[in-house]
């Protein structure tokens, strides 16, 4: 028996987050839009795990289910072209923002890079560039980018209701860092918001999409993510409540206003956790720290940080929460800690 759940178009993307969240989407099977005299109506595709409700909706039997085809991978289209030893390395993973694919290509496969670029074309019609990426480099966290087929690296991506215009060889823009952009949008109802690391956006556009703080400052150093991050400001709608500033965070962060504090970089953060502090208001706030950390030190050292620097400025710290973000690099986490500071 092939099972959906029946919901209401505005409210699919949500059932269809739940589903994926628990693990109870069934991805071999179409999502259908179905209309019926009661009204129109999205079929959401579930396995047994889901049980006889999600929420308020039940879940019943679907009749004649459309199945999605299992696409070829790119390992798969290259069989022909490519010998065993080349197969072996071919990418297994890419990343797309907008209609670039952006893919790290080894150097044993240098004189294929431009087929497999236009593979991947062909397997994504939608997308008009290719880029091969070779990691990021400098104290402004660039990308280092080849283009390989295309004439633009300039895009606009959709993500969680929010628009961000960027140029993929110019501003970093991680997939893995999807959660924790989400997981924002949901603070900051009311407040006073400092972003140190504003970026393009990253965190405090969705904030302000979702969650409309009383004012949030972007401070951002890099000129070209900061004039992204003015243009995504007015695509988003946001210009009354977000005030962007170009500057370095640790001369230029106000002090005594915030509510709470983004600080969404990694690599030297700690070095400016003294301004954030000082960011908050002194009856206190929350801080949003990131840290790179070796494994082993994952749960301790970012907050020890925390804690020395808070304890330094006669303030007191109460960790709420510790997060995963995602691996780094080979035994390297990206972590996040909320963290209350308080007198």
């Amino acid at each position: 028996m092939y099972r959906v759940i029946r919901v209401p178009p505005g409210k699919g993307e949500e059932v269809r987050e739940k589903a994926v969240k628990e693990k109870f989407l069934d991805t071999s099977r179409k999502i259908r839009k179905l209309q019926t005299v009661e009204g129109a109506f999205l079929e959401i595709p579930v396995t047994e795990a889901a049980g006889e409700k999600v929420g308020d909706f039940p879940v019943v039997e679907q009749e004649d289910p459309e199945f999605l085809k299992t696409p070829m991978s790119l390992k798969e289209y290259l069989k022909d072209v490519l010998s065993e030893t080349e197969l072996a390395c071919v990418p297994a993973g890419w990343q797309i923002l907008g209609d670039i694919i952006i893919v790290g290509i080894p150097e044993i496969l240098e004189d294929k890079k431009t087929r497999i670029a236009e593979t991947l074309l062909s397997m994504y019609p939608k997308c008009r560039t290719v880029v091969r990426d070779f990691g990021i480099e400098g104290q402004f966290r660039q990308p280092k980018r080849e283009l390989l087929i295309g004439s633009g690296t300039e895009t606009f991506h959709k993500e969680h209701g929010c628009f961000f215009k960027q140029d993929v060889t110019k501003v970093m823009y991680s997939k893995g860092n999807l959660e924790e952009r989400k997981r924002m949008s949901r603070f900051g109802e009311g407040e006073v918001v400092v972003d140190m690391f504003a970026g393009i956006g990253y965190f405090s556009i969705p904030m302000a999409v979702h969650s409309r703080p009383k004012k949030i400052t972007g401070i951002e150093i890099n000129p070209e993510s900061f004039a992204y991050l003015k243009e995504n400001i007015r695509l988003n709608k946001v210009e009354d409540i977000f005030v962007p500033i170009c500057g370095d965070c640790s001369k230029v962060t106000p002090e005594g206003t915030a509510d709470r504090v983004l600080m969404g970089y990694v690599g030297t953060t700690h070095h400016y956790l003294g301004p954030a502090i000082k960011a908050l208001k002194k009856s206190g706030g929350i801080l949003h720290y990131h840290e790179t950390v070796p494994e082993s030190l994952a749960r301790t050292r970012p907050q020890e940080r925390i804690r020395k620097a808070a304890y330094t400025l006669g303030k007191k710290v109460e960790i709420l929460e510790t997060r995963r973000i995602k691996k780094y690099s080979p035994g390297v986490l990206h972590m996040v800690v909320d963290a209350r500071i308080f007198e």
